[in-house]
């Protein structure tokens, strides 16, 4: 029997009814691990403090929530959010309430492990920043300030782009006070915050938020060329910290900025685009930090691997015997049909998805063990191969490593920027990077918004599956279509939007009211079961 049948098999035997569900999780983080005199006594202690922060990417939030294994699943909920991957089935479903867009109000659990989990990680990074004084630190102290400046940065504008309210055709800008919450993000915490302002803290606006995370980003410039070492890539350097502001620019609509900075981060990176055999291998296929910029580790220590399922390989990586997701289960992570569809069958990424009999690419795709393949449903996702290849041992496959940030995200940046502000440009990139890395017969002529779009859609296949294209279908209000003749989403899933999705614009948790009354009151609209599902009528 798999590992996963031990053990969910057995709580499945307890009924969890929707009271459960229906409470918060009061959480208190402490304020410090550490006084100033001790960091300025000793030098493990101000690297304990640093590696506190990649350990955060894979923080078990809590072992009765198989889906709470830290950053990875911040990047799932995104991805399952959005329309590119679906489930196979609502079966062991894990993540079935974003998926079916329900329970997203402030009094359930899956709004408050997203909250609870982004602001404990906001916690590991001002660790870092409020106690090391720049006046007096090392120059090794001075790299590690810059890193607590990159991960804060990092945290808000995730928080930023997942939380503030846009408009969309599900609920209203003015919520149930009375008050506009157009443009507001989150509460900015700082290291040197008291309490009291702790508790008066309102949603900051764009502008504001925009500010904070720029100077954030600034002093991570001014300070990480110090960092000598990246710790396998778990920590960031001088081209993430360049990445990062790529992301803020595109998210401010400021494109001149977002291609500069694109630029500079392909400039400083130390690695160059993924090739075929990187991407496809079955031993080292996506689950190593070599080829990418920043990258989150899971090693046979932490806590989520010896879970066994509780972790980013259990949920993600479809191959995987010991998980969530695979032959255990049955329940995979497929593309959505027409997003597959629509990949040429001369670019290789399409390859990162079992073909459906009778396709030309049936035979090209390669799989870590044929016979589990076999069962798989079409279009299962092969792109996250188990740690080593090995499908079946949990303690190793479930050492992986998944993408925080990858120089390709920076390609398509630089392309998008140029195509908002000349198309030719844009054309240009677009077709230089495709032909020279994915797929040599591509050529696009489109410009305008036709053009954006088909460099935002390459990007989508590019990251598929890194929880990115959330923010893209947000900031750009695409619509997004599951219901249609065809379809493979499950039908519980099958919503059609005219603009970006109500549920995009994530709702705060009731205790942050409880404990800011500065936020009571200006919480977002609730975007639970606000669309009906397509029937094909």
């Amino acid at each position: 029997m798999k590992r996963l049948n031990k053990t969910i098999f057995a709580l499945a035997a307890a009924a969890v009814s929707l009271i459960s569900l229906n409470s918060c999780i009061e959480e208190t983080e402490p304020t410090s691990v550490a006084t100033t005199k001790q960091i300025a006594e000793s030098s493990s202690a101000t690297e304990a403090l640093l590696m506190a922060q990649p350990a955060y990417f894979n923080h078990l939030w809590d072992n009765d929530r198989h889906y709470s294994f830290g950053y990875g699943a911040m990047m799932h909920i995104r991805d399952i959010m959005a329309s590119d991957i679906t489930k196979s089935t609502t079966s062991y479903n894990q993540w079935r309430y974003w998926l079916q867009n329900q329970y997203q109000g402030d009094g359930y659990i899956f709004g408050q492990f997203i909250w609870n989990y982004y602001y404990g990680f906001v916690l590991a990074a001002n660790n870092v920043i409020g106690n090391i004084n720049p006046e007096s630190a090392t120059e090794d102290q001075l790299g590690y300030l810059g890193t607590g400046f990159a991960f804060r940065a990092l945290l808000y504008l995730d928080m930023a782009r997942m939380y503030e309210f846009l408009p969309n055709d599900g609920t209203s800008n003015i919520n149930a006070n009375g008050n506009d919450v157009t443009g507001l993000t989150v509460p900015i915490v700082k290291a040197e915050m008291t309490q009291d302002d702790a508790r008066n803290n309102p949603r900051a606006t764009r502008d504001d938020m925009k500010k904070f995370i720029e100077e954030d980003l600034n002093n991570a410039e001014k300070y990480i060329d110090k960092l000598k070492n990246t710790n396998g890539k778990t920590l960031p350097d001088l081209a993430c910290v360049y990445g990062l502001k790529a992301r803020l620019y595109m998210w401010l609509e400021d494109y001149a900025k977002a291609q500069e900075y694109a630029r500079k981060a392909i400039n400083a990176a130390t690695v160059g685009p993924m090739n075929q055999e990187q991407c496809l291998n079955t031993t080292t296929g996506f689950n190593v930090t070599d080829p990418w910029m920043w990258g989150a580790q899971q090693t046979t220590e932490d806590d989520v691997v010896q879970t066994g399922i509780i972790n980013w390989t259990s949920h993600v990586s479809d191959e995987s015997t010991f998980g969530y997701c695979g032959p255990s289960t049955e329940l995979y992570n497929v593309a959505d049909v027409n997003f597959y569809n629509r990949i040429s069958n001369t670019d290789f990424r399409k390859l990162e998805f079992k073909a459906p009999e009778g396709s030309p690419l049936a035979d090209k795709v390669s799989y870590v063990n044929k016979v589990y393949s076999a069962n798989m449903a079409d279009y299962t996702m092969v792109k996250f191969r188990p740690g080593n290849g090995n499908a079946d041992d949990y303690m190793t496959g479930s050492a992986t490593a998944y993408p925080i940030m990858r120089v390709e995200e920076m390609y398509f940046i630089e392309a998008e920027a140029a195509a908002h502000q000349n198309a030719s440009q844009g054309q240009q990139l677009i077709n230089e990077f495709m032909t020279k890395y994915r797929d040599p017969n591509y050529n696009t002529t489109l410009s305008g918004d036709e053009l954006v779009e088909e460099i935002v859609f390459q990007k989508r296949v590019e990251l598929v599956g890194e929880g990115q294209s959330f923010f893209d279908i947000k900031r750009l209000n695409y619509p997004v279509k599951r219901g249609y003749a065809g379809t493979n989403f499950v039908a519980t899933a099958r919503f059609n939007t005219t603009t970006r999705p109500a549920w995009m614009n994530l709702v705060m948790v009731r205790t942050e009211k409880n404990n800011n009354p500065a936020v009571d009151g200006w919480n977002n609209p609730d975007p639970s079961d606000v669309y009906k599902v397509w029937t094909g009528k």
